[in-house]
């Protein structure tokens, strides 16, 4: 069985997660990772940009792609709502908006609860998902962001975004 990637450090018995929803399903990242979520901005679109990527945004001077995370995972894209965020966050090296249907909350969740994927679940499409973790009979898909977008993607997304 795959060991877990944890992003805690040595005997940490916490991680710190910020939670979000696509669809019905809760979704968390390290909230280290996480650099700002904002109300959704105009977005400028980019020609010829993979069909997840939603365009760029001026965040405070500096450029950051934004993907439509629903649509990188496969789900149909929704409408946008008052609730709807971009979580900015670090991936690859780079700052990266990620849309997202809502953020629900910033949690502590005890690393004993975090579980690998079942081999059953395990598949090309989950190769971003690096666990999933289960507080008050709820479950939680943990994101690995560094595997969200492929070094191909991330390089792409570089290009839409130089450095400021």
């Amino acid at each position: 069985m795959e060991t877990l990637d944890h992003t805690t450090l040595a005997g940490e018995t916490e991680e710190q997660l910020v939670v979000f929803k696509l669809g019905e399903e809760s979704y968390g990242v390290n909230i280290e990772a996480v650099n700002t979520i904002i109300r959704i901005p105009d977005i400028t679109g980019v020609p010829h940009a993979p069909e997840y990527v939603q365009g760029v945004i001026n965040l405070r001077g500096l450029i950051v792609p934004v993907i439509c995370l629903r649509n990188r995972f496969g789900l149909s894209r929704a409408e946008v709502t008052k609730a709807t965020r971009v979580v900015v966050v670090e991936s690859s090296g780079m700052q990266v908006g990620m849309v997202v249907d809502a953020v629900t909350e910033t949690m502590s969740l005890p690393v004993a609860n975090i579980e690998p994927l079942s081999p059953l679940v395990q598949s090309v499409d989950s190769r971003y998902l690096r666990g999933v973790g289960k507080i008050d009979n709820r479950l939680i898909i943990l994101l690995s962001l560094d595997k969200v977008l492929s070094q191909q993607e991330s390089d792409t997304l570089r290009g839409l975004a130089p450095a400021a």
